[in-house]
Protein backbone atom coordinates (compact mmCIF):
# COMPACT_ATOMS: atom_id res chain seq x y z
CA UNK A 1 0.00 0.00 0.00
CA UNK A 2 1.33 3.03 -0.87
CA UNK A 3 0.98 6.24 1.29
CA UNK A 4 -1.48 8.08 -1.26
CA UNK A 5 -3.68 5.11 -0.81
CA UNK A 6 -3.82 5.32 2.50
CA UNK A 7 -4.21 9.47 2.12
CA UNK A 8 -7.35 8.84 -0.35
CA UNK A 9 -8.71 6.28 2.51
CA UNK A 10 -8.36 9.35 5.41
CA UNK A 11 -9.67 11.69 3.08
CA UNK A 12 -12.87 9.74 2.30
CA UNK A 13 -13.42 8.82 5.40
CA UNK A 14 -13.10 12.23 6.97
CA UNK A 15 -15.55 13.50 4.41
CA UNK A 16 -17.96 10.72 4.96
CA UNK A 17 -18.43 12.16 8.32
CA UNK A 18 -18.42 16.02 7.87
CA UNK A 19 -21.21 15.36 5.46
CA UNK A 20 -23.50 13.51 8.28
CA UNK A 21 -26.51 15.63 8.12
CA UNK A 22 -26.83 18.03 10.89
CA UNK A 23 -30.85 17.66 11.82
CA UNK A 24 -32.39 19.08 14.54
CA UNK A 25 -34.03 15.26 15.07
CA UNK A 26 -30.45 15.58 17.57
CA UNK A 27 -32.37 17.02 19.84
CA UNK A 28 -35.37 15.46 19.95
CA UNK A 29 -33.62 12.27 20.27
CA UNK A 30 -31.60 13.77 23.18
CA UNK A 31 -35.17 15.18 24.62
CA UNK A 32 -36.43 11.50 24.32
CA UNK A 33 -33.26 9.70 25.82
CA UNK A 34 -33.23 11.94 28.85
CA UNK A 35 -37.28 11.85 29.44
CA UNK A 36 -37.58 8.23 28.88
CA UNK A 37 -34.32 7.35 30.91
CA UNK A 38 -33.75 10.06 33.32
CA UNK A 39 -37.23 11.16 34.30
CA UNK A 40 -39.29 7.90 33.89
CA UNK A 41 -36.21 5.72 35.07
CA UNK A 42 -36.51 3.71 32.28
CA UNK A 43 -33.46 2.36 30.45
CA UNK A 44 -32.02 2.43 26.59
CA UNK A 45 -31.61 -0.50 24.60
CA UNK A 46 -29.77 -0.57 21.72
CA UNK A 47 -29.75 -3.01 18.63
CA UNK A 48 -28.29 -3.99 15.45
CA UNK A 49 -26.94 -6.74 13.80
CA UNK A 50 -23.66 -8.13 12.12
CA UNK A 51 -21.02 -4.52 12.32
CA UNK A 52 -24.13 -2.56 13.28
CA UNK A 53 -24.56 -4.61 16.65
CA UNK A 54 -20.83 -4.35 17.41
CA UNK A 55 -21.61 -0.90 17.32
CA UNK A 56 -24.66 -0.37 19.05
CA UNK A 57 -23.25 -2.99 22.08
CA UNK A 58 -20.55 -0.33 22.20
CA UNK A 59 -23.03 2.29 22.27
CA UNK A 60 -24.66 0.80 25.28
CA UNK A 61 -21.26 0.59 27.16
CA UNK A 62 -20.33 4.22 26.67
CA UNK A 63 -23.52 5.52 27.37
CA UNK A 64 -23.92 3.27 30.75
CA UNK A 65 -20.38 4.80 31.44
CA UNK A 66 -21.50 7.85 31.30
CA UNK A 67 -24.63 8.06 33.61
CA UNK A 68 -27.31 7.13 31.42
CA UNK A 69 -27.95 3.41 31.94
CA UNK A 70 -28.08 0.71 28.72
CA UNK A 71 -28.39 -2.51 27.34
CA UNK A 72 -27.36 -4.25 24.19
CA UNK A 73 -30.05 -6.27 22.89
CA UNK A 74 -29.03 -8.83 20.15
CA UNK A 75 -32.52 -8.85 17.41
CA UNK A 76 -31.76 -12.54 17.45
CA UNK A 77 -32.17 -13.10 20.49
CA UNK A 78 -34.82 -11.64 21.68
CA UNK A 79 -37.22 -13.94 19.42
CA UNK A 80 -36.11 -16.43 21.86
CA UNK A 81 -37.27 -15.00 25.56
CA UNK A 82 -34.81 -11.77 25.83
CA UNK A 83 -37.03 -9.39 24.39
CA UNK A 84 -38.16 -10.21 28.04
CA UNK A 85 -35.60 -6.85 29.07
CA UNK A 86 -38.26 -4.42 27.01
CA UNK A 87 -40.08 -2.21 29.74
CA UNK A 88 -43.12 0.51 29.05
CA UNK A 89 -40.75 3.24 30.03
CA UNK A 90 -37.66 2.23 27.75
CA UNK A 91 -36.87 3.89 24.72
CA UNK A 92 -34.80 1.92 21.71
CA UNK A 93 -31.68 3.00 19.69
CA UNK A 94 -31.59 0.83 16.50
CA UNK A 95 -28.40 0.76 13.90
CA UNK A 96 -28.84 -0.49 10.40
CA UNK A 97 -26.67 0.75 7.19
CA UNK A 98 -29.44 -0.33 4.87
CA UNK A 99 -32.82 0.22 6.80
CA UNK A 100 -33.85 -3.19 5.31
CA UNK A 101 -32.10 -5.90 8.15
CA UNK A 102 -34.97 -8.22 8.76
CA UNK A 103 -34.28 -8.93 12.08
CA UNK A 104 -34.34 -5.36 13.19
CA UNK A 105 -37.59 -4.60 11.71
CA UNK A 106 -38.96 -7.97 13.20
CA UNK A 107 -37.50 -6.33 16.48
CA UNK A 108 -39.66 -3.39 16.30
CA UNK A 109 -42.87 -5.45 15.81
CA UNK A 110 -42.28 -7.99 18.02
CA UNK A 111 -41.40 -4.90 20.92
CA UNK A 112 -45.11 -2.98 20.04
CA UNK A 113 -46.02 -6.26 20.18
CA UNK A 114 -44.71 -5.97 23.97
CA UNK A 115 -44.88 -2.33 24.73
CA UNK A 116 -47.17 -0.19 22.33
CA UNK A 117 -45.81 3.22 23.08
CA UNK A 118 -41.97 1.87 22.38
CA UNK A 119 -40.12 4.81 20.80
CA UNK A 120 -37.13 4.46 18.02
CA UNK A 121 -34.77 5.98 17.42
CA UNK A 122 -32.94 4.92 14.29
CA UNK A 123 -29.62 5.24 12.51
CA UNK A 124 -29.93 4.45 8.97
CA UNK A 125 -28.77 5.51 5.52
CA UNK A 126 -31.85 5.64 3.84
CA UNK A 127 -35.54 7.23 6.03
CA UNK A 128 -37.32 5.71 3.58
CA UNK A 129 -36.55 2.27 4.41
CA UNK A 130 -38.59 0.05 6.22
CA UNK A 131 -37.08 0.64 9.21
CA UNK A 132 -36.74 4.45 9.00
CA UNK A 133 -40.52 4.28 8.55
CA UNK A 134 -40.95 2.79 11.63
CA UNK A 135 -38.81 5.21 13.85
CA UNK A 136 -39.93 8.13 15.99
CA UNK A 137 -36.82 9.96 15.34
CA UNK A 138 -34.66 8.77 12.10
CA UNK A 139 -30.54 10.41 12.42
CA UNK A 140 -29.34 9.23 8.57
CA UNK A 141 -25.30 9.25 7.78
CA UNK A 142 -25.76 10.70 4.43
CA UNK A 143 -25.08 7.69 2.60
CA UNK A 144 -21.42 7.52 2.31
CA UNK A 145 -19.93 5.03 -0.21
CA UNK A 146 -17.77 2.48 1.44
CA UNK A 147 -14.08 2.63 1.05
CA UNK A 148 -13.98 -1.53 0.81
CA UNK A 149 -12.68 -1.33 -2.65
CA UNK A 150 -15.86 -3.90 -3.38
CA UNK A 151 -17.95 -1.47 -1.72
CA UNK A 152 -19.00 -4.32 0.36
CA UNK A 153 -17.64 -3.97 3.25
CA UNK A 154 -18.79 -1.94 6.22
CA UNK A 155 -16.45 0.51 6.77
CA UNK A 156 -17.33 4.71 5.79
CA UNK A 157 -20.78 3.60 7.05
CA UNK A 158 -19.32 2.23 10.35
CA UNK A 159 -17.76 5.40 10.69
CA UNK A 160 -20.10 7.65 10.58
CA UNK A 161 -22.27 5.22 12.46
CA UNK A 162 -19.67 5.39 15.65
CA UNK A 163 -19.67 9.23 14.97
CA UNK A 164 -23.22 9.70 15.09
CA UNK A 165 -23.69 7.54 18.14
CA UNK A 166 -21.04 10.10 19.45
CA UNK A 167 -22.85 12.78 19.10
CA UNK A 168 -25.78 11.27 21.33
CA UNK A 169 -23.50 10.39 23.94
CA UNK A 170 -21.71 13.82 24.11
CA UNK A 171 -25.03 15.76 24.28
CA UNK A 172 -26.95 13.61 26.63
CA UNK A 173 -23.88 13.80 29.06
CA UNK A 174 -24.61 17.89 28.50
CA UNK A 175 -28.17 17.80 28.60
CA UNK A 176 -27.68 15.85 32.39
CA UNK A 177 -24.79 17.71 33.50
CA UNK A 178 -22.45 14.73 34.06
CA UNK A 179 -19.66 15.13 36.02
CA UNK A 180 -16.21 14.25 36.95
CA UNK A 181 -17.95 13.10 40.33
CA UNK A 182 -20.02 11.37 38.38
CA UNK A 183 -17.71 9.77 36.07
CA UNK A 184 -15.61 8.59 38.71
CA UNK A 185 -18.73 6.50 40.73
CA UNK A 186 -18.83 4.63 37.68
CA UNK A 187 -15.33 4.14 36.54
CA UNK A 188 -13.41 2.91 39.48
CA UNK A 189 -10.32 1.48 37.57
CA UNK A 190 -7.47 1.80 35.25
CA UNK A 191 -6.72 5.35 33.68
CA UNK A 192 -9.72 6.58 33.16
CA UNK A 193 -10.97 5.99 36.95
CA UNK A 194 -8.10 8.06 38.35
CA UNK A 195 -8.06 10.81 36.05
CA UNK A 196 -11.56 11.69 36.81
CA UNK A 197 -11.18 11.25 40.72
CA UNK A 198 -7.95 14.35 40.07
CA UNK A 199 -10.73 16.09 38.14
CA UNK A 200 -13.47 15.96 40.38
CA UNK A 201 -11.28 17.29 42.98
CA UNK A 202 -11.16 20.49 40.91
CA UNK A 203 -15.03 21.21 40.82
Amino acid sequence: MVIEDISSILRQEAEAVLNIPVVAEYNEAVTLIVEYVHNRNGKLITSGMGKAGQIASNLATTFSSTGTPAFFLHPSEAQHGDLGIVRDNDIMLLISNSGKTRELIELTRLTLGLAPDMKFIVITSDPDSPLGKEATICLPTGAPKEVCPLGLTPTTSTTVMTVIGDILVVNTMKRINFSNKDYAKRHHGGYLGSKSREQSLKE
